[in-house]
């Protein structure tokens, strides 16, 4: 069996998927490929990494799992409970720590690979449980739902309190480039789970911030929970904004829309460094340029811009994909 699952870059909405907010990823053609035969453990080795991933199908504890990156594939193992095994190599083209989500893309096709059976939504949900008991991450379920949901040519409106998925066209006049900031990071070793315990503190007080609005920060004593909440309420409009101009043609709106996000993200939910600072800078004037930002869960990793066709801006040009599949 082969099969792919793409990674993902996401256009405008990060740190909002968790709080039940609204997201704009996009399917990318850099993807995790799984070739396997069937077998009686889990046996997987990766052309990235040195040493194979050797489980039993009654893993316990993926998140003990030695070498580290099998601890994604124990969570799914974990997760999904299979009968059957499977023996066989891991790639990907996806640059691993660089918010592309290689790991999301991995469980994807690992979960695929293992039989699953199940619509996008059912898949992306087993394989976000996969990531939190792997890496005690409490991640959101965006990653996982774009690799399993990607459309060609187009990136994805998610709702993430209803998990609705409508597929928006990402225009031919534009590009999407992305640009690592040679800044890598594991979420694991970064503030994330911290950022979502504050969002979850903020929404003690003020209720769903999928909900909130602006007026509602006056009900926050502590100045870090209001720049976390602010950060939520004002990325939700930004994403719907974004998805609605984007749609619309109406491309004069974009670039102020990925500027706001990714100051928002700089300075409200603290979650930029100076490395992307510099990047998206650079990246925003250079001719054709509409506007740039960080692309997923901060700390380094990836920029995102938005440029006319044919622009001289540095970067790949990522084009939109098709869902994980079995090949």
């Amino acid at each position: 069996m082969r099969v792919r699952a793409p990674g993902r870059v996401n256009l405008i909405g990060d740190h909002t998927d968790y709080t039940g907010g609204l997201v704009l990823p996009m399917a990318i053609d850099r993807e995790t490929v799984v070739e396997v035969e069937a077998h009686d453990a889990v046996e997987l080795r990766s052309s990235d990494e040195p040493e194979a991933v050797v489980l039993p199908l009654d893993v316990t504890d993926p998140s003990a799992v030695r070498p580290v990156w099998g601890r994604y594939v124990a969570g799914v193992v974990s997760v999904l409970r299979p009968t059957t095994g499977m023996r066989g190599v891991v790639s990907t083209t996806i640059p691993i720590g660089g918010g592309l989500s290689s790991s999301a893309a991995l469980e994807v096709a690992v979960a695929l690979a293992l039989g699953f059976e199940g619509a996008p939504l059912e898949l992306a949900q087993a394989c976000q449980r996969a990531e939190q008991v792997a890496t005690g991450v409490p991640c959101g379920i965006m990653d996982q739902l774009a690799s399993a949901s990607g459309v060609a040519g187009h990136a994805l409106l998610i709702d993430c309190t209803t998990s609705a998925v409508t597929p928006v066209p990402v225009p031919d006049d534009l590009e999407v480039v992305v640009v690592h900031s040679g800044q890598a990071r594991a979420v694991a070793a970064t503030a994330y789970a911290e950022r979502r315990a504050q969002c979850e503190a903020a929404a003690a007080v003020v209720g769903p911030l999928r909900a909130a609005s602006l007026d509602d920060l006056g009900a926050l004593d502590d100045p870090v929970l209001r720049r976390r909440t602010r950060h939520i309420v004002s990325e939700n409009a930004r994403v719907a904004a974004f998805a609605e101009a984007l749609a619309g043609g109406r491309f004069d709106e974009l670039g102020p829309l990925l500027a706001g996000s990714h100051a928002s993200l700089r300075d409200d939910f603290e979650v930029s460094t100076p490395a992307l600072d510099a990047l998206v800078e650079r990246l925003a004037a250079t001719p054709g340029v509409l506007g740039a930002r960080l692309t997923g869960a901060g700390f380094g990793g990836c920029t995102v811009a938005l440029a006319e066709r044919g622009s001289p801006v540095e970067g790949w040009r990522a084009r939109a994909a098709g869902r994980a599949s079995r090949c």
